[in-house]
């Protein structure tokens, strides 16, 4: 990726001041979310425009721009305020054609200061593809197919390329169950065991210094998934882990908190699941729930995705063919007790 910069210059005709207002929207809102999103600086006089950035980014917010202008054309003699629900959706969709176009390359990666993360599978490489393109992912299979530390290396990149504003990570703190109240320590030193395969990611990624200072300044966020309630959370990026122990009511109460410019990443593996047996899993609610909503994607990683040492893939394969087989003598007992049942009523 190229780092040199240049500068476009836009001339929106016709130049209506009224309509040029709406277009920035209050306090130049509108403006700078583009700068946010997309990436660039953009400064105006009147009708003419001046967008910085790299190539790339100043042609999208250029048709972006255009786009939103034709916005504000007048209708029955009044010019309609831009809300910032146009503002997000037309940013979101020329964000997710740019994905498209860029998740194309065999070369997918993603970029942090420590280094470059690449997909080591294609199931990987679709994983990442579908967090840049969707609003809501899901990452399921076995431990060790990278499902988590892909996610948090996503938050990360979004972060240093400001588009959004801070990270929030969450889990359902299921192991300790009521007792979570009785443990030494905060609310943080309660749920931190909990959660340190995303303190460890994040570690990896950015530094344990600076990591710390974001904990500290509130950009990045650890809580468990019940303080999510009542809350939405705007221009944040959003992990869920251990996703399979949430119940029904929690996964719903979740996906709701979402709001405009967030994207969340939702990962599991329903072949683990320490919920009591007579609750449902909330993950394994929501692939039946949502499998057919476009805006959501849904990637299942199996034991040959695994990417840790080679013992851990024959250990999942092992696992499930040992499922199977039992799911196979559980089916076959089944049908030989309604055969018998069937002869017994006969």
């Amino acid at each position: 990726m190229t780092n040199k910069l240049t500068t476009l210059n836009l001339y929106l005709e016709p130049s209506e001041t009224r309509r040029l207002a709406s277009l920035c929207g209050p306090f130049d809102d509108n403006i700078k979310q583009l700068e946010r999103r997309i990436g660039v600086e953009i400064s105006y006089k009147n009708n003419h425009f001046q967008i910085v950035g790299q190539p790339r980014n100043c042609l999208t917010a250029n048709n972006l721009l255009k786009q939103l202008y034709i916005e504000t054309q007048t209708v029955k003699g009044s010019t309609p305020d831009l809300e910032p629900d146009t503002v997000h959706l037309a940013i979101q969709e020329a964000i997710a054609l740019e994905a498209d176009d860029a998740t194309t390359d065999k070369d997918l990666y993603i970029k942090t200061r420590r280094g470059v993360i690449k997909p080591r599978n294609p199931n990987q490489s679709e994983y990442v593809a579908n967090i840049v393109r969707h609003d809501i992912s899901f990452g399921i299979g076995p431990a060790g197919t990278g499902k988590t530390y892909l996610a948090v290396a996503a938050a990360v990149d979004a972060l240093e390329r400001q588009e959004v504003r801070r990270i929030l990570l969450t889990r359902p703190a299921v192991e300790a169950g009521e007792k979570l109240g009785f443990l030494p320590g905060d609310l943080s030193q309660k749920v931190d065991p909990y959660l340190r395969p995303l303190y460890d990611a994040l570690f990896e990624m950015l530094g344990f210094e600076k990591v710390e200072r974001l904990i500290e300044r509130g950009v990045i966020e650890v809580a468990p998934l019940a303080y999510m309630r009542g809350r939405t959370l705007n221009d944040a990026f959003i992990i869920l882990d251990e996703s399979q122990n949430t119940t029904v009511e929690q996964m719903k109460m979740f996906l709701t908190r979402i709001g405009f410019n967030s994207r969340a990443v939702i990962t599991g593996d329903i072949t683990q699941v320490d919920l009591p047996k007579h609750q449902k899993s909330g993950l394994r609610h929501a692939i039946e729930v949502l499998s057919e909503v476009e805006e959501v994607s849904f990637n299942f990683f199996q034991a040959k995705d695994v990417v840790r040492h080679p013992v851990v893939a024959r250990i999942v394969e092992a696992y499930e063919a040992h499922e199977q087989t039992q799911q196979r003598l559980k089916d076959q007992r089944a049908s030989h007790q309604q055969q018998e049942a069937s002869h017994h009523e006969s």
